[in-house]
């Protein structure tokens, strides 16, 4: 069953187009990976899925209601939640706090329940916390035994867990995931993805950003793949480690050493003279740039104080230089 659909969704930023045509679906229980290079339009479509960046051509339909539409509050009451791709955490509130903020569209009480406290209210705080606490042992023994300890505190690999149990706080059928190993090293990274696929065993849909070719090949279902900001390829993880495997080798074919001499340097011929002046050249070449900017950034000021004054003395001396005509007599 389709979960997910995207149809021809385009996004320009002036001039510039971030997303160009992108189509693909994601099916419910599926873990589909989301790949490409900087720039390449992945954060700007988890923006359009999440109702932050609106949608300048295309349609993208979540169980069947039209997303393009809708803010950010509604797509996530329909059932989607994300993970950003820096870090947003309330750094003063508690591990336990953050994830009772990520309960609140399942929680009824509103002001005048919160201060008359009947006796329903008192079970769905009890209901909460104890899903609270359910979803920290996800997590083994990094947040759990922290639940009582500000955010401020924590590691930003804890921070990363942290936001990712905030999301699953509210029970969503498909989770947005934007580089979630990223500042990990390989054993955490490791656990997040033993975590994505605990996840999916819980019914929940994985939509996943990640630059770590080695978890996100082992963890995803399929793979689609966005490079200036149109999709290149879409299908299981062998198929698309083939296609890069030969993408990269193309692109990083060495160069002869014809190509790497620098014209109207002599040193560059040379392999050895060349590694040792090149990094001094570039120095240099740096240093000038900076310079030129500097120059370029005073020179309106000066010119603005100095060249009036030279104008007027230019004119007036120009005007003294003239040959002056007498009338003559009669």
């Amino acid at each position: 069953m389709t979960l997910l659909e995207i149809r021809e969704v385009s996004v320009r930023f002036g001039g510039l187009t971030a997303l160009a045509g992108v189509s693909f679906d994601v099916a419910e229980g599926e873990i589909v990976g989301l790949i490409g290079p900087n720039g390449a339009g992945k954060t700007t479509l988890f923006n359009c899925l999440s109702g932050f960046q609106p949608v300048h051509a295309g349609r993208i339909a979540f169980a069947g209601s039209e997303l393009t539409r809708r803010r950010p509050h509604e797509i996530a009451a329909l059932g989607i939640a994300r993970m950003f791709q820096t870090s947003r955490v309330f750094r003063r509130m508690t591990v336990l706090e953050h994830v009772l903020v990520g309960r609140h569209r399942h929680q009824r009480a509103g002001f005048w329940a919160a201060v008359a406290r009947p006796r329903w209210v008192a079970g769905e705080e009890a209901e909460s916390m104890a899903r609270a606490r359910d979803l920290l042992g996800l997590f083994e023994d990094r947040l759990l035994p922290r639940m009582g300890d500000v955010a401020d505190s924590l590691s930003y690999a804890n921070r990363r867990r942290l936001e990712i149990a905030r999301a699953l706080a509210g029970e969503p059928r498909l989770l947005l995931l934007d580089e979630p190993t990223a500042g990990m090293n390989p054993h955490e990274s490791a656990a997040v993805a033993r975590l994505i696929r605990n996840i999916r065993e819980r019914g929940v849909t994985v939509l996943l950003i990640e630059h770590d070719m080695k978890v996100i090949m082992g963890v995803s279902d399929r793979i689609v793949v966005l490079d200036h900001g149109e999709k290149i390829a879409d299908g299981p993880p062998g198929a698309i480690r083939a296609s890069e495997a030969s993408t990269a080798t193309s692109r990083s074919s060495p160069r002869s050493r014809k190509d790497r001499r620098i014209p109207g340097r002599w040193w560059s011929r040379r392999p050895c003279l060349r590694r040792l002046v090149l990094p001094l050249h570039r120095q240099r070449q740096l240093s000038r740039r900076r310079r030129h900017r500097r120059r370029a950034r005073w020179r309106p000021c000066l010119r603005a104080q100095w060249w009036p004054a030279v104008s007027r003395s230019w004119h007036c001396w120009k005007r003294s230089r003239r040959p002056t005509c007498t009338p003559r007599a009669t």
